[in-house]
């Protein structure tokens, strides 16, 4: 039975859920079922990653959310910066389809949602930024295709922002982003969440 949150169709009954929860001082609706990854909430990781992230120095160009799941970081980021496309890609079927229920609940348009196993079908090299929740529970060389992956398909400038637990491979991760992008600043620690942040140079 393949019901693993970072598989392509996970074998699940169904348990459909909707819920609010405020990201940036706005009350968002989710819709969730069983077969994703943390349906009751959005998980630690993921806030923490929103709540590090600043936009203010990318240059102009789209955001990738890669593993999107059911759309927390995604919406929250289409939301907040409504001019900029966000780019929503994952493995897990499920998750797409209610990542599409949740645009719409929050009436949030200006995003593409596909499915893409890591870069697979991620065709553009012009993000100004990639985010990235991995699903570590899929393995280190899953994690560490997505991360040393990211600096293909960013722009010069652009940032590959990454949320891990120290425990789960952060500082390991540190050093792939390091060699990989010849730079890597940890910019936020919480409750053993670590952020980290690499941008590309030219």
């Amino acid at each position: 039975m393949t019901n693993y949150y970072y598989t392509h169709n996970p074998d699940v009954v169904h348990d459909e859920k909707q819920w609010n929860f405020e990201i940036f001082a706005h009350q968002f609706r989710f819709t969730t079922d069983n077969g994703v990854f943390s349906k009751r909430t959005v998980d630690y990781g993921s806030r923490t990653l929103l709540a590090a992230f600043d936009s203010a120095g990318l240059p102009a160009g789209p955001i990738l959310d890669l593993g999107t799941g059911y759309g927390p970081i995604g919406l929250a980021l289409a939301y907040q910066l409504p001019k900029r496309q966000v780019d929503m890609v994952d493995v897990n079927e499920l998750a797409l389809s209610l990542a599409r229920k949740n645009a719409a609940l929050n009436q949030i348009e200006n995003v593409r949602i596909f499915t893409s196993d890591g870069y697979d079908a991620v065709t553009a090299t012009n993000y100004a930024a990639i985010v990235t929740n991995p699903p570590v529970r899929a393995g280190k060389r899953v994690v560490d295709a997505m991360l040393s992956g990211a600096e293909a398909h960013l722009m010069v400038g652009g940032t590959l922002t990454v949320v891990l637990q120290k425990k789960q491979g952060a500082p390991s991760a540190k050093k792939l982003m390091q060699a990989t992008f010849g730079n890597c600043e940890i910019i936020k620690k919480d409750k053993g969440y670590y952020i980290l942040q690499s941008t590309k140079e030219g």
